[in-house]
């Protein structure tokens, strides 16, 4: 053990398809179009997991002299770490979760990127492409089941939350894996482990065998919010467009806990693409739910998408605080719902094929200071249109709180500045307002310096 962590070789839990020597070779290279940056990112991210921060950047700086390489061999390949967290370790062996998400790093890294650079039929103009991507790569993580009927419940919320709010989403996710459903979220702590962890249990109640904890997670967000230990399937998405459509195609039904920027991100995509006149009749349960302490954040919440969006979103959701057995109740009653308009339609169980995302929602969103600032907030737009803009200023207010690069460019060139109708911009501020004050933007404990700037349009 070094001063900073582990020197080990690590195997494959199981068999991992074995890497061409390009493969290899763009995993070693740290140029441009390599993918070493990456791989390490992620991978230090995945072994970082249980560590209590946030910060992107402040985990790369701890950990600057983590080094990793692929060690090929006859029977396949071993991973050699040098300087790793030893939290990832017990008694010098890895711990064996903490393993099989190092090698999903590896899988989806390799296999993303192999379709991104090499396949002829790729074009990331085209939305149906970007569908097709996102299903290759969920089926090559073995995350499509198609023996199995709609039962997947994708949990969202802040990774920031009270030890209350955690609790309630432990129970809610008790309730619903007695009623044998299993549970997708974003991968990390809080409102992301809670459900999971209150699903185990029920499950083991159940006698139910292979429950499964699904994570998707992508390559900027993953440091902040690292894998929780009870994640069984992991997957790293390209970015945050897949990783979002990745949540709708997979899942069936959505729960959303409080939380901060990243669940407003998380609500108005999905609103973004309900509303969408084409998806009009389409059944996606979508419940709001918390404690009793928490009808206010909810009330607020709705106010905001009513204020924005208008009451055809709105009408979209139901809320319910307090009540973990009505939330799996209602859940599991739209599970049966969403099982006869896929068996009517002819559409798979596994991959929600029928619904339709507008291409504003696909394209990948860089937060810049120019890119922030040209956002269209305004009205002249269509409600989906509005929702999606929004959707990518709440990307930029995450990106520069816990993204390592959006931190860096606030830290070079101050905050992002967000400018729209007033109409809007009140309403955005006011929620964003409340987020800081109940600690939803950072974890407890950190200072938290406003990383945007809400500037009215002038005129």
């Amino acid at each position: 053990m070094s001063r900073l962590g582990v020197h080990a070789r690590v195997s494959p839990e199981g068999s991992l398809e074995i890497l061409s020597s390009k493969e290899v070779n763009q995993l070693k290279d740290d140029g441009e179009g390599g993918l070493y940056h990456l791989f390490r990112q992620c991978a230090l991210a995945v072994l970082n997991s249980g560590t209590i921060s946030d910060d992107s950047k402040a985990i790369l700086e701890t950990y600057q002299d983590f080094d990793l390489a692929l060690l090929q061999q006859p029977r396949g390949i071993k991973i050699e770490l040098h300087n790793a967290p030893p939290s990832a370790f017990v008694d010098g062996t890895m711990i064996r979760g903490i393993r099989e998400h190092l090698f999903s790093v590896l899988r989806d890294i390799v296999y993303a990127n192999s379709i991104l650079a090499t396949a002829g039929w790729y074009n990331p103009e085209h939305s149906e492409d970007i569908t097709n991507l996102v299903f290759q790569v969920l089926r090559n993580a073995e995350v499509l089941r198609p023996e199995h009927e709609p039962n997947i419940v994708v949990c969202w919320g802040g990774h920031s939350i009270s030890r209350e709010e955690y609790d309630y989403t432990k129970d809610v996710g008790h309730e619903l894996g007695l009623r044998g459903l299993d549970i997708c979220t974003g991968c990390g702590p809080g409102a992301m482990k809670g459900p999971m962890k209150g699903a185990t249990i029920a499950h083991a109640k159940q006698r139910i065998d292979g429950g499964r904890y699904v994570g998707i997670t992508e390559p900027g967000i993953i440091a902040a919010e690292a894998p929780n230990p009870i994640v069984n399937e992991l997957v790293i998405m390209p970015d945050i467009e897949k990783r979002l459509e990745a949540f709708l195609r997979a899942g069936h039904g959505i729960v959303v806990f409080p939380g901060g920027a990243g669940t407003a991100e998380e609500i108005l995509y999905l609103l973004g693409v309900l509303i969408d006149p084409r998806n009009e009749d389409l059944p996606f349960p979508l419940i709001l739910s918390g404690s009793s302490d928490n009808a206010d954040y909810f009330e607020m919440i709705d106010q905001f998408i009513r204020n924005t969006l208008g009451d055809q979103a709105a009408s979209r959701y139901r809320i319910i605080i307090d009540d973990p057995e009505e939330v799996a109740r209602a859940m599991n009653e739209g599970m049966q719902t969403v099982r006869d308009y896929r068996r009517e339609n002819r559409d798979a169980y596994y991959f929600n094929w029928v619904l339709t995302i507008d291409p504003i929602f696909q394209t990948p969103f860089e937060p810049t200071h120019e890119s922030m600032r040209a956002l269209n907030l305004g009205r002249d737009q269509e409600p989906h249109h509005l929702a999606a803009n929004l959707r990518r200023a709440f990307s930029g207010i995450v990106a520069g709180n816990v993204k390592a690069d959006g931190i860096q460019q606030v830290e070079e060139h101050g905050p992002f500045e967000i400018e729209g109708d007033p109409e809007f911009l009140e309403p955005l501020e006011t929620l964003l307002d409340a987020f800081v004050a109940q600690n939803r933007m950072k974890l407890p404990g950190q200072a938290y310096k406003p990383c945007y700037k809400i500037i009215e349009k002038a005129g």
